[in-house]
């Protein structure tokens, strides 16, 4: 594979104005389909064949007019001190608000005066407006009418909030920012060159460009989760400057060499390029295998997060040479401070090579000593609580998170998050008193000691008649009724997701007492559902993952240790990054640094997601770090000397993409959004970890100690393993022999 690498990286460089041509194109193709053909993104998190999700279900089948899974808004009115929203002049300004924020995908408004959300002083009041549409279907015409209403009752007076999705989005530019401008002074600093600097940026921001534009393309077919193509921004940003950068560090070293620039780039791409590729597949790998949950949106995120990844491979080994065509001898302008100025590059006294020369002389103490701190880092996490975000984890002063705010205070925290009981009366033999079963099942709960319910609303409201009369044919034409539960406690507390569960058990003897059947719904129930059911699959999903990237690295390593010692190293970041991530969420340590105002449980997808990026990330640190360790091995250096030697050489690379990454990471942990704010905290923790805790202090401390037998592999599986040659070991041999592709002249940019 080196060879075909050389080859490409060579021809690419050569004929560089095709190359550049071809993914130009490509990329105005892909804006035309973008502007032409995308569709809205959904910010649903549902899962199929569990109970939350089907009782949603059960509601649409039945009643085809409603939308269960639709946007909501909680339009919370405040009157000034001393007076109420009862007052003449305030119940008109609420009732024409509220009249002003109707449209066409309005399905229902219930008022403060006749819903019982107007607070006991009267001063207090919220409205709740349901959708027929996801939050991200709705016209700008909806989203402006419940400001323009919000302005209206303003105007009259009145202090106005608004929670709920209806109005939610996802931003990132100043993350993407951050990350950029992070990456540009690492750059810098590495290469010693603004134009050498540019190189990395320029290809990682074109494979940005191509994924978003390709995954924005394909929302016209398919729905997407609205966090896939912010996931796939972050992670191209961040592997794809990596990847770049790798190449481009080999092929600067290949120049100074003394090689031909045409040559030094088929060399960069056929040695650190071939690195790259098992790099990057150890990221798809992770990726794509969140398939394997069998879960929509997770398998959206990875195989929207993979496309990118290997868009950024790509452009990395073809798009890259080819620039550095155009720039010709240009890119070697200036020097990297690493490089000593008596011997012009060939002598590398380097902090890295005194860094790994210390550990060999106190192997014990730093393999040691590491796994201590990884270990203690990491206990926050045995306490971790998972649950869907809501809006109490908003920005304080927001919209959303004033709104939340205010329900608390007057109404308790349970009413921003009520539980739905959905009774399916289908089989029953008298609907109606199946119904009142439950509703006293649950009212009883309600005046237990202790309990956490603090209001149950029947499904019929009114005693009279004629409510009794139009409930049943209401029973009789759907089937269904429900009845709804406000907790004591909040959306995302440990308390209400105990509630689910005690409802559940409380109605579970309904079907063989009235032959119907209830099934508990909500914010919170969904997030018990998900979470339960990932639970079931996260470790099937390791067992692959690990499994197929541990083979993946034998091949490459022809090792049985390095692999196993790599998947080890990466249990410890994960430790770390969710012990971090418990401390900061969940226990509020440091939190304002990053902008979080409240403690809230952690995003409930995030051990799963970050299991699978991390490993991929990891992995790759773990390729560029050892692969110089073992070109060095493979070249005659004794074990301990090559790790050693290939430490000093690779060690500052991986620094550099280590600190990129986590500047891109901790940019999307500084934005509103607190999906994109935890995904991004925990990745940034998790890299900050695995480089330079695990690849820089464990990794090369236990290879040290193990010395020769790092690079044991039975004699039975040899055979059974596909030989990969990263090190360019055979590329170097075949260069050497074969006089026409080592003796021609340099081409420069221009000729």
């Amino acid at each position: 594979m080196a060879w075909q690498l050389f080859r490409l990286g060579r021809w690419s460089f050569v004929h560089r104005k095709a190359v550049a041509a071809f993914w130009v194109v490509l990329l105005a193709v892909l804006a035309v389909g973008a502007a032409t053909l995308s569709g809205k993104t959904s910010d649903k998190f549902e899962l199929p064949g569990i109970e939350s999700t089907h009782a949603f279900e059960l509601i649409e089948e039945r009643s085809p007019q409603a939308s269960p899974d639709g946007a909501t808004a909680r339009v919370v009115f405040e009157a000034p001190e001393g007076q109420s929203l009862t007052d003449p002049a305030y119940n008109s300004s609420v009732a024409a608000a509220l009249r002003g924020l109707k449209t066409e995908n309005v399905q229902s408004v219930t008022d403060p005066f006749t819903g019982g959300t107007l607070s006991e002083d009267g001063r207090v009041g919220y409205a709740s407006v349901s959708y027929n549409k996801t939050s991200t279907e709705l016209a700008d015409t909806d989203r402006a009418a419940l400001e323009d209403a919000a302005h209206a009752a303003e105007d009259a007076g009145l202090k106005v909030a608004i929670g709920g999705d209806a109005l939610s989005e996802v931003e990132m530019p100043l993350a993407e920012v951050i990350g950029v401008a992070v990456a540009l002074v690492v750059l810098a600093i590495t290469f010693g060159s603004l134009v050498a600097a540019g190189m990395p940026l320029l290809t990682a921001l074109a494979g940005v460009g191509i994924g978003m534009l390709g995954i924005t393309t394909l929302t016209g077919f398919v729905e997407l989760s609205s966090v896939t193509p912010a996931l796939g921004t972050m992670l191209g940003l961040a592997v794809g400057i990596d990847y770049a950068l790798f190449i481009m560090s080999r092929y600067q070293s290949e120049v100074r060499a003394g090689r031909s620039l045409e040559e030094a780039a088929g060399r960069a791409v056929g040695t650190a390029g071939s690195a790259v590729i098992f790099a990057g597949l150890t990221v798809i790998i992770a990726l794509v295998g969140l398939a394997v949950c069998n879960i929509g949106f997770l398998t959206q995120m990875g195989l929207g997060g993979a496309f990118t990844v290997g868009i950024a491979v790509l452009i990395s080994l073809t798009l890259l040479p080819a620039i550095l065509g155009f720039a010709g001898a240009k890119v070697m302008k200036g020097k990297p401070r690493y490089m000593s100025a008596q011997t012009g590059g060939a002598e590398f006294r380097t902090h890295g090579r005194r860094w790994v020369e210390g550990i060999s002389r106190r192997k014990w103490p730093a393999l040691v000593g590491g796994i201590a701190i990884a270990a203690i880092a990491a206990i926050p996490m045995t306490s971790m609580q998972l649950a869907l975000p809501d809006d109490s984890s908003k920005p304080v002063g927001s919209d959303a998170r004033t709104a939340y705010d205010l329900i608390t205070d007057n109404f308790g925290a349970g009413a921003n998050g009520p539980l739905v009981v959905v009774v399916d009366t289908a089989n029953a033999p008298d609907p109606a008193a199946a119904v009142q079963t439950v509703t006293d099942d649950l009212q009883a709960m309600a005046g237990r000691a202790g309990s956490d319910v603090a209001t149950v609303v029947p499904a019929v409201t009114g005693n009279t008649p004629q409510a009794q009369q139009a409930f049943q044919q209401q029973l009789a034409a759907v089937r269904f009724a429900t009845v709804t539960v406000i907790p004591g406690s909040g959306p995302s507390d440990q308390a209400t997701k105990d509630l689910v569960a005690e409802i559940r058990t409380t109605v579970a003897d309904l079907p063989a007492k009235t032959g119907a059947r209830a099934l508990v719904t909500g914010q919170t129930a969904v997030g018990v559902d998900i979470a339960g059911k990932l639970s079931e699959v996260f470790p099937i999903y390791l067992a692959v993952v690990v499994g197929l990237a541990i083979f993946l690295l034998i091949a490459v390593f022809r090792s049985i240790w390095v692999p196993i010692k790599a998947a080890l190293g990466f249990l410890l970041s994960v430790g770390v990054s969710l012990g971090a991530t418990v401390a900061v969420f969940q226990w509020g340590w440091l939190n304002q640094l990053i902008g979080v105002d409240s403690t809230s449980p952690v995003l409930f997808i995030l051990p799963i997601l970050l299991t699978g990026i991390l490993f991929g990330l990891a992995m790759d640190y773990e390729v560029f770090l050892v692969s110089r360790m073992r070109e060095a091995y493979t070249h005659g250096t004794p074990a301990r000397r090559a790790v050693i030697d290939g430490f000093a050489h690779s060690a500052r690379v991986v620094v550099a993409a280590a600190i990129i990454m986590v500047g891109v990471f901790a940019g999307f942990a500084l934005t509103d959004d607190v999906i994109l704010k935890t995904i991004g905290f925990a990745l940034a923790v998790g890299v900050l970890a695995d480089a330079f805790l695990v690849r820089m202090l464990i990794v090369p401390a236990f290879m040290l100690i193990v010395g020769e037998r790092i690079w044991w592999m039975p004699k039975w599986l040899s055979p059974l393993v596909p030989a990969f040659d990263i090190e360019g070991e055979g590329l170097t041999k075949r260069l050497d022999t074969v006089s026409g592709e080592t003796a021609e002249e340099p081409v420069l940019a221009g000729h």
